[in-house]
């Protein structure tokens, strides 16, 4: 362990906890909703623009104290949003779509997932935060 490193028990079994509910729910959407070869996959997609659409929600809700609630950042950011989304199936798609000359797609997918990620987190963070400040 790194001196001065702090380890709350209670914190990791809140990740853990958050964790196993997303990845839970994420491999209920693939199982359900596995892409052909050399289409849009909607599964990855879509759990990672939800995920990142969440983690706004989350972060700017948790900038005011909310009482009892020291484990639900852990549980809901790193744990939850953190097993929901998958960044690494993304770059494993990404590089099947370059592998079978998909280029067009790849550039597409690639695109279209940090954009429309940046857009959810930032517009779910925005929308707490003027609801918040009652406008």
């Amino acid at each position: 362990m790194l001196p001065g490193l702090r380890v709350d028990p209670r914190e990791i079994a809140a990740v853990f906890l958050g964790g196993m509910i997303g990845a839970v729910l994420r491999a209920q959407l693939f199982e359900s909703w596995t892409p052909a070869a050399g289409a849009w996959p909607w599964a990855t997609f879509t759990v990672n623009i939800l995920g990142a659409l969440l983690l706004g929600y989350f972060v700017a809700r948790m900038d005011r104290p909310l009482s009892g609630a020291g484990y639900v950042r852990p549980f809901l950011g790193p744990g939850f949003c953190g097993a929901l989304t998958t960044f690494s199936t993304l770059q494993l798609e990404l590089l099947r779509m370059i592998e079978d000359g998909a280029y067009d797609l790849a550039s597409a997918y690639a695109l279209a997932s940090v954009s429309l990620g940046l857009l959810a987190v930032a517009l779910s963070a925005r929308l707490v935060r003027r609801a918040a400040a009652g406008r």
